[in-house]
């Protein structure tokens, strides 16, 4: 089994804790994380790019020209798609990117990224985070004292005062257990978590 320091909120240390093998001590699968990021980032896609094709684009209800006579090519409207100011072909419309991933794979994937981070020795467990009330000077203090400036934070469950001290700070997030996906693993330097939080990943990851 994987072991971490556990530290106080202080910065001080509180002995070691032991983590789950099956959860945060597995070889990381990096076609899974690949595959894992990618579909995030899809997911996070607006998709809202859009052009007018010949059906909306103004004008061009009157033929421009006869038929024959002319000598000039036969036109149906000014609005065709050869015309400046026509219409798009095959233009991009409104779609959604996002697709999932089998639920296995899902778990994987997350279980590889905190491997990975219990290998980097970049995962450190607090034994809780108690704040009177939201501070964001208080919350900045405990992140240096951790050695962990730009952290993704995980808590057992929500907790407004710890989200409301980090929302200002440059680089942090928060999370709850059952929230924390590849994308924010890996994004952050660090990942925070507090030791019922460890305790709610290996009950749900296990």
């Amino acid at each position: 089994m994987p072991k971490v320091v556990l530290y106080k909120q202080d910065g001080s240390t509180a002995g070691d804790i032991e983590l789950s093998d099956a959860v945060f001590g597995i070889e990381p699968n990096q076609h899974v994380l690949h595959d894992a990021v990618v579909m995030q980032q899809a997911s996070r896609r607006q998709g809202t790019h859009a052009v007018k094709n010949r059906s909306e684009v103004r004008g061009g209800g009157r033929k421009p020209w006869r038929q024959k006579g002319t000598g000039r090519a036969r036109q149906g409207s000014i609005r065709s798609p050869q015309w400046v100011g026509g219409g798009t072909v095959f233009g991009p419309t409104p779609r959604s990117y996002s697709y999932k991933l089998p639920k296995k794979v899902r778990r994987l994937a997350i279980r590889s990224a905190l491997s990975s981070r219990v290998l980097e020795n970049d995962a450190v467990v607090v034994e809780a985070l108690e704040f009177k009330g939201p501070k964001t000077k208080e919350m900045v203090a405990v992140l240096n004292n951790l050695s962990a400036a730009k952290a993704l934070i995980v808590t057992a469950d929500v907790d407004e005062t710890i989200a409301l001290s980090a929302r200002n700070i440059p680089g942090v997030s928060v999370l709850k257990a059952s929230d924390i996906n590849v994308l924010d693993i890996l994004q952050h330097d660090k990942v925070v978590f507090t030791k019922d939080a460890v305790a709610k990943v290996e009950e749900v990851l296990g």
